[in-house]
């Protein structure tokens, strides 16, 4: 065993002695490898990161809630098919509570974007208004930085109040501190700041509402937009606790049938959407990248494959007769094979490792580019990274390293 150890030693050093000598083919030897690991390492990097702020999203959002609107998320692209249908009412909130007992809370939204909030001479452009109503901070995440969210009397009355996202309370005052208690102008009604939003930053899914929204009590907003021309007016309903979200969505369908009339022979003239809809959607397409990126990395690993065996071939010719002396003096042809694959391997784990650290880098950089959507090497993506590498160089040595552990000792020695 100790032989063996001292050996493989003897191996590296003689490994590490060709990199300094031939760096050029060295470095054209490993640069598959290299691409390789890239690809796929970051691919999966991405996609990862990915998946891990959907779950965020989702978790905040909620699994178990249906958004009730006009259009389905996962239509056919049929625009006739869905154009007539009817917007939901607001007037239909007390039916839906009184039809569905396997909800606990309903509420009624809508969004409006494009528009223009002023204080003094500063404005905003491009803000989207979310129109809300009770039960919203049951279903969705409302993180207040300072002040306070609606009072049940305000969104019953339709008072003049505004809670401000993150991006527009530091547009138009810098500070949260500076923002409560101020009375805005929007679309030309004067509106007084109760409360201000944390930062959520970018992400996936985005959520009911993002840092560049504002939020108003509805019948307040209604007097401001006709939610029926210019909105976007829909239903969130969360399930009662242990009501399984396909009982929910089962008794939502008969009460909106039964609400808008229609015969049994009728399509639903209403989409019933799940946050899971679109987190199936968004894995299928994570796939198909992953997908890609393993096809990209393959063609890069055969080739730098090719490269690495080249590399082996060459290292065996020009140590044929140090290989005879070993065998001469007693190494084993085990010892030999081992020798040679333990090169190879060690050559592919340099290149995925310079692969894996291109990866690092690029997320630093990613990171800092997309501060709200967080980018990181994950440890079992370095492992991975690492364990494609050693199979690459086991595969491409073996035959290399083969034919040395055959060679026999006399010609070996006599070899030029």
């Amino acid at each position: 065993m100790l032989s063996t150890l001292k050996i493989l030693w003897s191996s590296l050093g003689m490994a590490l002695s060709e990199l300094r000598v031939n760096k050029l083919r060295t470095f054209l030897s490993l640069l598959g490898i290299t691409i390789g690991i890239f690809c796929i390492i970051a691919v999966l990097t991405v996609t990862d990161s990915m998946e891990s702020s959907i779950r965020k999203d989702l978790k905040s959002m909620g699994t178990n809630v249906i958004y009730l609107q006009k259009w389905p998320w996962d239509g056919d692209g049929d625009w006739w098919k869905y154009v007539g249908r009817p917007e939901p009412q607001y007037s239909e909130m007390k039916l839906i509570k009184d039809k569905v007992a396997s909800a606990d809370a309903v509420t009624y939204l809508f969004s409006s974007g494009g528009r223009k909030i002023e204080y003094g001479i500063d404005y905003m452009e491009n803000v989207e208004l979310l129109a809300v109503t009770m039960d919203l901070e049951k279903m969705q995440s409302v993180d207040i930085a300072m002040g306070r969210y609606f009072s049940p009397s305000e969104l019953i009355a339709g008072s003049n109040v505004i809670v401000l996202g993150a991006n527009v309370w530091e547009g138009l005052f810098f500070t949260a501190e500076a923002a409560l208690g101020k009375v805005v102008r929007f679309a030309g009604r004067n509106c007084k700041v109760v409360g201000v939003l944390k930062k959520k930053g970018d992400s996936m899914l985005g959520g009911v509402f993002g840092d560049n929204t504002i939020l108003m009590p509805y019948l307040f907003a209604r007097t401001i937009i006709d939610e029926r021309r210019f909105a976007d007016p829909f239903y969130m309903i969360r399930a009662k606790e242990g009501v399984a979200v396909g009982q929910l969505k089962d008794d939502l369908t008969g009460a909106m049938r039964a609400i808008h009339r229609l015969k049994p022979g009728q399509d639903n003239d209403f989409a019933l959407n799940e946050i899971t809809t679109a987190q199936d959607e968004l894995e299928s397409i994570f796939g198909v990248i992953n997908l890609g990126g393993w096809i990209i990395a393959g063609f890069a690993l055969i080739v730098g494959g090719f490269g690495i065996a080249n590399i082996m071939f060459v290292t065996v010719k020009e140590r044929t007769n140090i290989i005879g002396l070993k065998k001469a003096i007693g190494a084993r042809p085990g010892i030999i094979l081992l020798e040679f694959l333990f090169e190879a391997v060690m050559l592919c784990m340099i290149g995925g490792g310079l692969g894996l650290l291109m990866v690092y880098g690029s997320a630093k950089l990613a990171q800092n580019m997309f501060s709200g959507f967080e980018i990181a090497l994950s440890t079992g993506n370095i492992i991975l990274g690492l364990s494609i590498s050693a199979i690459v160089g086991v595969l491409a040595g073996f035959i290399p390293a083969f034919s040395a552990s055959r060679l026999n000792p006399v010609v070996a020695i006599r070899s030029n």
